[in-house]
């Protein structure tokens, strides 16, 4: 909670050997009983849905939909290098709208209040 973290990924040797989600904590851990002194390895999600390094970021968006998984560890020769989340993806669409939208607010706020004129100048 300090640290706004949703996830720890568990690896070893950087094999990732799974992932803890807030949700497996949740559901598997204090929803589900658990010992709060119980190991990570009885809450973690074991079968965790990756990309790797060298995948192009369509991969990432398909993975996300298809899965409907919140994070994906990114492997890079089985070992893990990063995690891409869902709020990542967020932000690059953001970015690219406003890419987009730039061009076509500074257009729109160029033209003068009310109907468009004939002449395309000011009435």
């Amino acid at each position: 909670t300090e640290y706004a973290v949703g996830s720890v990924l568990v690896v070893e040797d950087g094999a990732l050997h799974g992932i803890v989600t807030d949700r497996d904590l949740a559901l598997r851990g204090i929803g589900g009983g658990l010992d709060p002194t119980a190991r990570v390895d009885a809450v973690m999600s074991v079968k965790a849905v990756t990309v790797e390094a060298g995948d192009d970021l369509q991969v990432a968006y398909r993975t996300f939909r298809r899965t409907g998984v919140r994070r994906l560890p990114v492997l890079d020769a089985e070992r893990v290098v990063g995690v891409l989340t869902i709020d990542d993806l967020l932000l690059d669409v953001f970015r690219r709208l406003a890419d987009l939208l730039g061009p076509v607010t500074w257009s729109v706020l160029q033209e003068p209040p009310g109907p468009p004129s004939r002449t395309g100048g000011p009435v």
